[in-house]
């Protein structure tokens, strides 16, 4: 079993990796093209607000509702499901309907609450309403896409779910490239990217869908039983796993009283942080969702926690060298991915500054990811919501305070303490239910990943050139430099791993056998 988690986990990583390097040329398009001016900062919230709801209406609330319910439905027979699937697709697709029309009518008003510093810019605050327009139907299209793949994910099709976000990186390339210079307002090619590029992973998902014999025919079924079950942990779920994202809402929304550039300083550093916990740290809790709900379903409570045990140790073992790796490589990052066109050497320094906080937040992010679903799966979503509410709480008040001494890093840092916090609580609430017995072998795993990581760091510190050199290089020179860092600090790391014991084959077995 641990063998398959391993081989699902690393389809749906290799899948997310091609997602997330599409990603970052498109970042580097972006910033190649708009740098961080006031089109820029204009465009990430417009594109952060429908972006948030996805969070909170796909994969983040509704997929951790669904799968669980599926998973149940599979056990009742072929036609309770197709009707499950029928009515939840109808449902959700009427829902959804009406949120994005009350979103693309009201779109001015809704910049006023999401970024009121744009009150006392009439051109940004008039701007931000059109974009938002554009890129609200991104909602609709992307939740019913993220539905499609929850289906898929269900019957073990990880790959096609992973692989379609690359669409959308596609469409805003191809987008800032091609339509952008044709366009009096060039920002607004962006926003139509966005519109694009969700409905072509919308399309591409159905037919997948089909094979499998799981294609809807929507209908609508707002009082179907299974579509209240999944209601009744959506709702409370809607608010818990998505406080991370809140946070970074909030962030945007505070970071626009600052000055010009702040919001995408903060932008692309989260863009780097995402990519670690995107290709990693979703890929594993998109994975482990389903299996933890089969055996809690089954009421196999051993291997339900076993399963928790390896995704910990996995969490350790690759998110604390990518934590390392961003904190100190943050600037020659930003510089060699970023600085280029508009994009200026003070914007990559001041990103750097706010990524070194974030990077602080990486392994709490990734903790989260796993440990909420130890929640999810035993249909459990009140848990994580009052301990988002004290994370959120805390977030809020720690905003303030380090916004006023840091600025845009105060909001950066914040973020990742509240996810520590986060993180802690999740943990301490699956041991006092005795959900999860953490497997023997803890104290050497952590004395052999201890040695690991001072390899990696050393190698890191000792060879990674002056900032000033990163600036006077040329971009080839800065790619082999970063190059060179990134792949000699993981060949130590994983040689050190081997030394003290750990081996690759070993990783894929239980994990009381590390």
């Amino acid at each position: 079993m641990k063998e398959k988690l391993f081989q699902s986990t690393l389809i749906v990583s290799l899948m997310t990796f091609l997602s997330r390097i599409m990603g970052f040329v498109r970042d580097i398009v972006i910033a190649r093209f708009f740098g961080a001016g006031v089109g820029a900062d204009v465009f990430f919230v417009a594109f952060k607000i429908p972006n948030f709801l996805r969070r909170l209406f796909a994969e983040g609330a509704f997929s951790q509702a669904f799968i669980p319910v599926l998973a149940e439905y599979r056990e009742k027979g072929d036609k309770d499901l197709k009707s499950l699937i029928a009515s939840t697709a109808g449902t959700l697709f009427g829902v959804l309907f009406f949120i994005t029309l009350i979103g693309v009518i009201a779109a001015p008003i809704i910049i006023m609450i999401f970024a009121p510093g744009f009150l006392d810019e009439p051109e940004k605050l008039e701007l931000a309403g059109q974009l938002l327009a554009i890129t609200f139907p991104y909602l609709l299209f992307v939740s019913l896409t993220a539905f499609s793949g929850a289906i898929l994910n269900s019957f073990g099709k990880f790959a096609v779910p992973a692989f379609t976000p690359v669409f959308l990186n596609l469409s805003l390339i191809g987008s800032a490239i091609w339509l952008a210079p044709n366009l009096d307002e060039p920002v607004k090619a962006l926003a139509w990217g966005v519109f694009i590029g969700g409905l072509v992973q919308l399309m591409f998902q159905l037919p997948f869908l089909q094979q499998i014999g799981s294609l809807p025919k929507p209908r609508w079924g707002w009082r179907d039983s299974g579509v209240q079950k999944i209601l009744k942990l959506m709702l409370p779920a809607m608010f818990g796993v998505s406080v991370a994202q809140i946070n970074l809402l909030l962030d945007t929304l505070l970071a626009s009283f600052l000055i010009t550039g702040s919001i995408s300083w903060l932008y692309y550093s989260d863009r780097l942080v995402e990519f670690p916990l995107g290709v990693f740290g979703i890929a594993l809790a998109t994975v482990i969702l389903p299996n933890l709900s089969k055996k809690h379903a089954s009421a196999a409570g051993e291997a339900f926690s076993n399963t928790l045990d390896w995704g910990l140790r996995w969490v350790f073992l690759i998110g604390t060298p990518a934590m390392l790796g961003l904190l100190i490589l943050a600037e020659p990052l930003l510089l060699t991915l970023f600085q280029y066109g508009e994009f200026t050497a003070h914007d990559a320094h001041e990103a750097s500054l706010s990524l070194m906080a974030y990077s602080l937040g990486l392994l709490p992010f990734i903790f989260i990811k796993v440990l909420a679903p130890g929640y999810f799966a035993r249909q459990d979503t009140k848990t994580p919501v009052k301990i988002g509410i004290i994370a959120m709480v805390v977030n809020m008040g720690l905003n303030i305070v380090l916004m006023l001494y840091l600025a845009h890093v105060g909001l950066a840092l914040a973020t990742a303490l509240s996810a520590m916090l986060n993180a802690f609580l999740l943990y301490r609430g699956l041991r006092q239910l005795r959900v999860y017995q953490p497997n023997n072998g803890w104290l050497g795993f952590f004395i052999r990943l201890l040695f690991a990581n001072a390899g990696l760091l050393a190698i890191l510190l000792l060879f990674t050139p002056e900032t000033l050199a990163w600036q006077q290089a040329s971009v080839w020179l800065r790619m082999q430099w970063l190059a060179m860092l990134i792949i000699g600090s993981a060949l130590v790391y994983f040689a050190a791993l081997r030394l003290c014991g750990i081996r690759l084959k070993a990783l894929v077995k239980p994990a009381d056998t590390l």
